[in-house]
């Protein structure tokens, strides 16, 4: 994708990979505005990025992405890049006693404001050269945990929708791109995962994540750091089966 002379807009910019992401757009000169649910946070990232625009949304919230979405169409006209980086990790149990609610907020946050925010964009996408649509999903779409069913199932889900969409936006400006991350030090599942010296390091994981976003033409559309490659290939390489045992205990 076009790395300079964009505005961009970050869903869960406040936090991880979203955070991430905006401050190296940031850096190289680029509009960027974020999204997300605390303020706190959503000033805390401004603060220490002048410049940066930042505007409070909950994505489980279809009225207020209508509203969000409108205002941007409005306010920032000239935004090109969607980022739908906005997502949750939860653990469940399926057996006992599972919670529905935990569910459901899953697929709300992960599939359908994904869907929703492109869909509200998508016509003001269509008019500007050089737009580009990345929606993060999960080195977990394609090799699942047993513990976090519905989040590696959302973010299956999101890999085989963006396929469709890339297909369906041929000839169009808009460039269709996948961020598919290993398990990487953020808060996603919970304070523990910062620290854990089984993930990759977050600067280390957007370092190569810019490198591979500068690439005119990623292999199917797909952004994939080295340490995720594992995953996302285990069915073509015949180890599915030993990364599923890995991953869930045999």
């Amino acid at each position: 994708m076009q790395m300079t002379g964009n505005t961009i807009l970050i869903t869960g910019g406040t936090s991880g990979i979203g955070r991430g992401l905006a401050e190296a757009f940031h850096r190289l000169g680029n509009q960027v505005i974020i999204a997300g649910r605390r303020q706190r946070r959503l000033d805390e990232t401004t603060a220490a990025n002048p410049g940066m625009l930042a505007f409070q949304l909950d994505v489980q919230d279809p009225a207020a992405i209508e509203a969000f979405a409108a205002r941007v169409r409005e306010k920032i006209p000239e935004l090109n890049v969607l980022v739908n980086n906005a997502g949750i990790s939860r653990p469940e149990s399926l057996t006992a006693e599972p919670d529905l609610l935990v569910s459901r907020d899953i697929i709300e946050t992960n599939i359908m404001s994904v869907l929703h925010m492109t869909a509200a964009l998508l016509p003001a996408l269509k008019t500007k050269p050089n737009s580009a649509i990345i929606t993060t999903t999960s080195g977990l779409a394609f090799v699942p945990r047993n513990n976090f069913p519905t989040y590696c199932a959302s973010k299956a889900f999101l890999h085989s929708w963006l396929q469709s969409l890339r297909v369906q936006l041929r000839g169009s400006s808009i460039e269709v791109l996948e961020l598919a991350p290993p398990y990487v030090q953020t808060e996603l599942s919970g304070p523990h995962q910062l620290s854990d010296p089984h993930a990759m390091p977050l600067a280390a994981y957007i370092t190569e994540v810019m490198q591979l976003l500068a690439d005119p033409n990623p292999p199917g559309g797909e952004i994939l750091v080295e340490r995720v490659r594992g995953e996302r290939f285990a069915e073509r390489d015949g180890d599915y089966a030993q990364r599923f045992a890995l991953f869930n205990g045999r």
